[in-house]
């Protein structure tokens, strides 16, 4: 099993959960601290915010509603939501279950509302997407959306006649005897929570992100066991299996990917295929992967410092020794890097709560700056420039590596004067 207490000290980080599925047994090791002012040790009972991995339960508790006759993932929300309104009201009026689950919907993705934390909590967030703007299109490009998922959430609530937690509950959490999942900030109480640690120098967070977003993923927590119980309802029952179909091809970062119905679809070699997701939240990271074939699975949680070394060792690890796997290499600037069509590409691109500047840099590169438009977003930007190179006509990489690996972004459609139209990060940033 993985040494964790030295990948722990090797890369900084502060404190992780590491899970394995395999053989139909769960091993699991912990290794670092809660919190690094107190000292007090993780323990494999530990629980850890698993932030986005969080859409996979949301997605589950959507696709139970179509097994049952109860939903249509091709009929528009309005047919369950009558009241839902976006600023765009054609978009509103066509949107469906599967335009959400696919992150094709097209609408602003970020919209973390606090609508506080009672039994109306989503459908008050609900209300508030009446100003939400399209920044796409229904069904033409993927932009990652957590809005959507907040508003399948309320889905499940309206048709099973119960809260979302509590249908989380009584759905998923009881019935797989979980001990440790809290659905709620309120049920931290009762466990032993990780502090979300932030910056270079790891300190403790301040502050938790608002629980109306919660089917999207700001409050399910849980120990890297119990995240794997989870997954194992998924491998021993075909109920789910629609939820692996290739559904949309995400623009191209330099690995090979697909998006299901929620979940993430991963390409290794030799044909072999996986799932899985990530997650973030403030101060936590959180990494799963999943190869049916082999029923295998690995999950990591961290709760600060950067994670993404650690995780790719455990992966390298786990992945390559129980099932052969050779993750494939996070992309890299090449060596003869191509030319960049600087006067198409400065500019200034917007999505929801953020503006990427790109201004003319040095030698036919780019340089990018990450803006915060809202209070929400401070954490996960700074505001420093950051050098861009051609990695090939239609995406740039950043020169020097950030957090384990070197970002890339897509250079995606034109615009009526030939200008670049979105810069796509996984959202797609529009020119404005």
């Amino acid at each position: 099993m993985i040494n964790l207490d030295e990948l722990i000290a090797a890369h900084g980080v502060v404190g992780a959960q590491v899970a394995v599925l395999h053989n139909d047994e769960i091993v699991d090791v912990a290794a670092g601290v809660l919190n690094n002012v107190t000292g007090e040790k993780v323990t494999t009972g530990s629980i850890f915010q698993i932030g986005s991995i969080t859409k996979i339960w949301t997605a589950t508790l959507v696709q139970e509603l179509v097994n049952e006759g109860l939903l249509d993932l091709d009929r528009p929300v309005r047919d369950v939501l009558p009241e839902f309104r976006l600023a765009d009201e054609e978009a509103a009026r066509i949107i469906t279950p599967r335009h959400l689950l696919t992150h094709t919907a097209g609408f602003q993705g970020d919209l973390f509302h606090d609508t506080g934390n009672g039994d109306d909590m989503l459908e008050k967030y609900v209300e508030r997407l009446v100003d939400a703007e399209q920044e796409v299109p229904p069904g033409e490009l993927y932009t990652y959306c957590n809005s959507g998922f907040t508003l399948l959430g309320r889905i499940v609530e309206v048709v099973r006649g119960k809260p979302f937690r509590a249908v989380l509950r009584e759905r998923l959490i009881e019935p797989l005897g979980l001990r440790t999942a809290a659905v709620s900030h309120a049920e931290y109480a009762a466990q032993t929570l990780a502090t979300g640690h932030l910056g270079e120098r790891p300190k403790p967070a301040d502050r938790l992100m608002a629980e109306s977003d919660a089917p999207a993923g700001t409050a399910l927590a849980m120990s890297a066991r119990d995240l794997l119980e989870f997954v194992r309802m998924h491998l021993d029952t075909s109920e789910f299996d629609v939820m692996r179909e290739p559904q949309v091809v995400p623009p191209d970062f330099g690995y090979s990917g697909k998006q299901g119905l929620g979940w993430m679809l991963h390409d290794y070699a030799g044909g072999v295929t996986g799932m899985g997701h990530t997650g973030s939240t403030v101060g936590f990271r959180a990494f799963l992967r999943v190869v049916p074939e082999a029923r295998l699975a690995v999950a990591v949680l961290t709760n600060g410092g950067p994670p993404l070394p650690l995780v790719r060792a455990v992966f390298d690890e786990v992945l390559g020794d129980l099932a052969g796997i050779t993750v494939p290499d996070f992309p890299t600037p090449p060596p003869l890097p191509v030319a960049v069509d600087v006067e198409r590409v400065v500019g200034v691109y917007r999505s929801t709560g953020l503006e990427r500047h790109v201004t003319e840099g040095d030698g036919g590169r780019v340089k990018l700056r990450y803006v915060a438009l809202d209070p929400g977003w401070e954490s996960f930007v700074d505001d420093e420039e950051h050098e861009y190179t051609g990695l090939r006509h239609d995406a740039l990489i950043a020169v020097e590596e950030e957090n384990g690996f070197h970002p890339v972004v897509v250079l995606h459609g034109r615009d009526e004067q030939n200008r670049v139209k979105y810069l796509h990060w996984g959202r797609a940033a529009r020119r404005v």
